[in-house]
């Protein structure tokens, strides 16, 4: 589905100088340069690939190996999907200004902003449910299209409502993500609570099917993590995506700024 009023719009004024700082950051992360170990020859020794070859070579198992290393620039060969809840309960306050969906907008206009400025193949989707038969994807920007002012458009223009079938939307994102020719692939999951719809979702069978989502989307070589606002994640979330796979963001206001210092942290060297 497409947001409605989707018309084309700048960036917010009050996102300018926080996108220009991220531009920037991420501009430079695209030209650094990476060391290549283990190689043939090269600008400088690597000791430790030295070092393993000096122990094996005592113990008269000596193996072929590269022992200088390089530096080079290497192109980063990732994709990136972000999925963003966008259930009834992102309309809830955070404080006297913002609610839970402003903050989640503002996210994927930064986020948006600083992949750009970095290159890397991204993808920018949100969810609703009602139900299993009415399962909402909103496209705001496929892996096709540029990132421009009809995608911030869609972006402000989000709405929330109806509930959260979380494990049909991580499916339906790692059919998408799966299509990509990329080596790596990052599939984000951006949400304020656990799983929930109308029909029994909630609860146990939510969280087991969500979790069965997540296994499947890791056995075709995705790599799904999840980035949440909710208190309560340390109750659900390990057993969904596993004690490394989440992180608790403590607090929701600063997510705009967070979530594309994560996903830095999460790709780099890629």
């Amino acid at each position: 589905m497409q947001p409605r009023a989707d018309a084309p719009q700048p960036l917010p004024a009050r996102l300018l100088g926080p996108a220009q700082r991220l531009r920037r950051q991420f501009q430079q992360l695209r030209t650094d340069r990476q060391w290549l170990r283990q190689q043939p020859q090269g600008a400088e020794l690597d000791l430790q690939a030295w070092v393993d070859f000096h122990v094996q070579r005592q113990h008269g198992a000596c193996t072929e190996r590269g022992l200088y290393q390089e530096q080079r620039h290497t192109r980063r060969d990732l994709a990136c999907l972000l999925l963003a809840d966008l259930s009834m309960s992102t309309d809830a306050h955070l404080n006297d200004e913002q609610k839970v969906i402003d903050v989640i907008r503002d996210s994927l206009l930064l986020f948006g902003e600083s992949l750009a400025g970095l290159g890397d193949a991204f993808a920018l989707y949100g969810f609703s449910s009602l139900r299993r038969h009415q399962v909402r994807l909103q496209q705001l920007k496929t892996f096709e299209q540029a990132y421009d002012d009809r995608t911030r458009g869609c972006i402000q223009a989000l709405k929330p409502g109806y509930y959260t079938r979380m494990g049909a939307a991580i499916r339906q994102a790692t059919h998408l993500l799966g299509a990509c020719k990329q080596r790596r692939k990052l599939l984000l999951l951006l949400t304020d609570g656990k799983p929930n719809d109308l029909d029994l979702y909630e609860g146990r069978y939510g969280v087991e099917d969500t979790r069965q989502a997540v296994v499947e989307a890791r056995r075709q070589g995705l790599i799904p993590f999840c980035i949440t606002i909710d208190k309560q994640a340390g109750d659900y979330l390990p057993y969904m995506f596993g004690a490394h796979g989440y992180t608790l963001i403590r607090q929701p206001e600063q997510l705009p700024l967070r979530l594309p210092q994560l996903y830095r942290q999460l790709t780099e060297g890629q």
